[in-house]
């Protein structure tokens, strides 16, 4: 049996000295963080008047609304609260395929193997970002008051958002492509459109296709936040129950809205993983 080596203190300092012999400077970083993210959320809880008190004394108001809605109860408004699911589910659903369509041409041009230039390049990114960077309830605001209140403004406000956020994510992944394959048609004589045509889409289509319908699903519940502004679904039947203050058909609206979205979740993970694959676990 070996017995362990000794290590000399000494020894490890002259070899590593820069972990032995840290800076202050080095040393106090970390606490100096801690000290200012906490004064900084010190000083947002007071700046926006957060008062436990209050929050307490509500704790009682939220059970009791809790227990008038139970149980849900749609009343006589099974029907329309149907068609509504169905309206907010077709604004997803075609706001985010208008979103893909229009936000793949451009994402070629984001990508830095498809458009080297960075003159070219950069103007497009700065507005994919733009878009991006307006939230779907700020879009769905604006089409309300360009093409009124309705579904058509949901799903105008949804593929407008969505097509800054494929812009980005498909560049993304046309970057990530393998080169090998562009390679190889570009030495058999293929122009660019071939190296974009069958050596990069094949590539990145699995991966497009995982995220088009990620992003059905997230826009479900985006839709049904834009329809409480307006934009038509079983978001506005929500808003104006709660403005009536019928709980039971509040709950119930909700169950629906949580069913709808388990079934997409499960549906859209079924078809990722038959485009994409599974992977084995190591």
């Amino acid at each position: 049996m070996t017995t362990p080596q000794q290590v000399d203190p000494r020894e490890m300092r002259a070899r590593y000295p820069d972990i032995f012999d840290r800076p202050a400077s080095a040393r106090l970083a970390m606490p100096a963080m801690i000290v200012a993210a906490l004064a900084i959320l010190i000083y947002g809880l007071v700046d926006l008047d957060f008062s436990p008190s209050r929050f307490f004394a509500g704790l009682s108001q939220l059970g009791w609304i809790s227990l008038m809605m139970i149980p849900p109860d749609p009343g006589s408004s099974l029907p329309i609260y149907l068609k509504a699911l169905g309206e907010t589910l077709s604004i997803a659903l075609l706001g985010t395929t208008l979103a893909a369509v229009f936000a793949l041409p451009v994402s070629l041009l984001a990508a830095r193997n498809i458009i080297p230039s960075q003159i070219l390049r950069f103007p497009v990114r700065r507005f994919l970002d733009s878009i991006r960077g307006v939230d779907t309830l700020i879009w769905a605001l604006v089409w309300i008051n360009v093409v009124g209140l309705g579904p058509f403004a949901g799903v105008l406000a949804i593929a407008v958002s969505d097509f800054g956020a494929f812009g980005k994510l498909f560049s993304e992944a046309i970057e990530g492509a393998d080169q090998k394959q562009v390679e190889g048609i570009r030495a058999s004589g293929g122009s660019a459109l071939h190296e974009i045509r069958f050596g990069l889409l094949p590539q990145v289509l699995p991966v497009i296709a995982g995220q088009v319908l990620y992003f059905i699903e997230s826009n479900t519940r985006s839709a049904t936040i834009i329809g409480i502004v307006g934009a038509g679904g079983i978001g506005l039947q929500l808003a104006e129950q709660i403005r009536v203050l019928e709980w039971q058909k509040v709950s119930f609206l909700i169950l629906m809205i949580l069913v709808a979205v388990a079934a997409i979740d499960f549906i859209s993970s079924k078809l990722r993983f038959a485009i994409i694959g599974r992977r084995a676990v190591a």
